[in-house]
């Protein structure tokens, strides 16, 4: 029991042994509080300009946060370009373009609109092409000559019967695109609202370098959609949509697809599935726009709206 209590007693601090304790912490703290002073000293006095060789240490400037712009997430078609880009635009597309109305008593930057649907944002309506009118292509010509034109001499008095100005009946979904003036399919929006500027009803759209892309790779799928619908002949009383995402890759290509959301049946959603993967695959990226996008494909979230 006496053992014990020496052992013990020996593992305690004598008060020579405590002052020295002391003292080493009072000079750690000290040494801490000199170079922690003379630092902030230093810095602000800026003392690392006169000692190139220490300016390592002085604190790196603090960077503005990088602002990058936000970009407009949804695509239009632009039916009247303009050749200012908006200040801010939630759409984008092939062209720049800005609100506007041709008539209007409110100023809230938002068009005024007397469609009727709510969903895709449209200035107004465009007949879809009728397809039953679409031809096939010519047929090479014959090697019979032609007939020649009959001269006519100054002073001949003729009766003929004028020749007519109405285009021919396109042959290919191509031409009946080029005779709307590429003005997309669809039916104006409703939508309530106003804009100052007085002109030819618009959206603010901001052009990118992915607006000219989708503008051909939604007019393909519009037609594509469109032409099967019309020849199945498939009734039009039902209403909701179809969402899809896939993947765009760089090389016109589609992978990936799945069903985001369907309200109208599998038979209309196959045929939005169809509009997709039948005229792919599309063109391949430009150069620009895969250096762009920084990655090989592209996540794309396209909605077919039955109404």
């Amino acid at each position: 029991m006496a053992e014990t209590a020496n052992r013990l007693e020996s593992l305690q601090f004598n008060r020579r042994e405590t002052g020295r304790l002391g003292l080493a912490l009072a000079l750690s703290l000290v040494a801490h509080l000199l170079v922690w002073g003379t630092y902030e000293a230093a810095r602000e006095f800026d003392v690392w300009r006169w000692l190139p060789r220490l300016a390592w240490l002085q604190p790196a400037p603090k960077l503005p946060p990088v602002q990058t712009p936000e970009q407009p997430l949804e695509f239009v078609m632009v039916e009247h370009p303009s050749t200012e880009a908006p200040d801010k635009a939630i759409y984008y597309g092939a062209q720049n373009s800005r609100a506007a109305n041709p008539d209007a008593s409110r100023d809230i930057n938002v068009p005024k609109l007397n469609g009727t649907q709510t969903e895709v944002p449209k200035t107004e309506t465009v007949p879809k092409p009728d397809f039953n009118k679409l031809q096939p292509a010519p047929k090479p010509m014959d090697s019979k000559p032609a007939q020649p034109t009959p001269t006519v001499e100054p002073g001949d008095l003729s009766l003929g019967k004028p020749q007519e100005q109405t285009p021919p009946r396109p042959r290919t979904i191509q031409e009946a695109l080029a005779q709307t003036q590429h003005r997309s399919p669809g039916v104006a929006m409703k939508q309530d609202g106003g804009v100052s500027r007085r002109l030819e009803t618009s959206f603010d759209v901001k052009a990118t370098q992915f607006g000219q892309y989708d503008s051909d790779f939604v007019d393909a799928v519009t037609y594509r959609w469109y032409s099967l619908l019309d020849s199945q002949k498939f009734a039009s009383d039902r209403t909701g949509k179809v969402m899809l995402r896939f993947h765009l890759n760089y090389d016109g290509t589609i992978t990936d697809m799945t069903v985001q959301q369907n309200t109208v049946g599998d038979l209309l959603g196959y045929v939005c599935q169809k509009a997709i993967n039948d005229p792919a695959p599309f063109k391949p990226w430009p150069e620009d726009m895969r250096r762009l996008v920084g990655q090989n494909y592209r996540e794309i979230t396209f909605t077919f709206y039955y109404y």
